[in-house]
C-alpha cells in the first residue's frame, strides 16, 4: 500500500511558476512509476507527466511539455512538478498518481495507476 500526500498548490498569474510535491509513504518508492494528472471542472481527468521509477524516463502530455519538468528524489519518497510560464488553462486540481506495473502506455491513463493522492488546487488568473 503506498500513500500519496500532494502539495504546493495555490494562485498564481499567468506567465508565473508553481513547484508541486507529492509525499509517498512506503519503503520501495523507487520501484514505482510515478505520474502527475489533473482535473479541471466538468471535465475528465487527463494525464500531465510520467516518471519511471529511477527517473531515467520523463514523458510529457503536449500541452504541457517545455513548460513543466517532472522529477523525483528516491532518498526523500518525494515526487515533484515544476510548472513554469502557467497559463489560466491549466487551472485545476492536480493529482499524483504511483503504480508497480511495468512501464507501459497504459501508465499515460488514469487506470495505469493503483495509488492516488488527494489533489491540489492550482488556479491561474489571467
Amino acid at each position: 500500500q503506498v500513500q500519496l500526500v500532494e502539495s504546493g498548490g495555490g494562485l498564481v498569474q499567468a506567465g508565473g511558476s508553481l513547484r508541486l510535491s507529492c509525499a509517498a509513504s512506503g519503503r520501495t518508492f523507487s520501484s514505482y512509476t510515478m505520474g502527475w494528472f489533473r482535473q479541471a471542472p466538468g471535465k475528465e481527468r487527463e494525464f500531465v507527466a510520467r516518471i519511471s521509477g529511477s527517473g531515467a524516463i520523463t514523458y510529457y502530455a503536449d500541452s504541457v511539455k517545455g513548460r513543466f519538468t517532472i522529477s523525483r528524489d528516491n532518498a526523500k519518497n518525494t515526487v515533484y512538478l515544476q510548472m513554469n510560464s502557467l497559463k489560466p488553462e491549466d487551472t485545476a486540481v492536480y493529482y499524483c498518481a504511483a503504480t508497480g506495473r511495468v512501464w507501459s502506455a497504459l501508465s499515460v491513463t488514469a487506470r495505469g495507476y493503483d495509488y492516488w493522492g488527494q489533489g491540489t488546487q492550482v488556479t491561474v488568473s489571467s
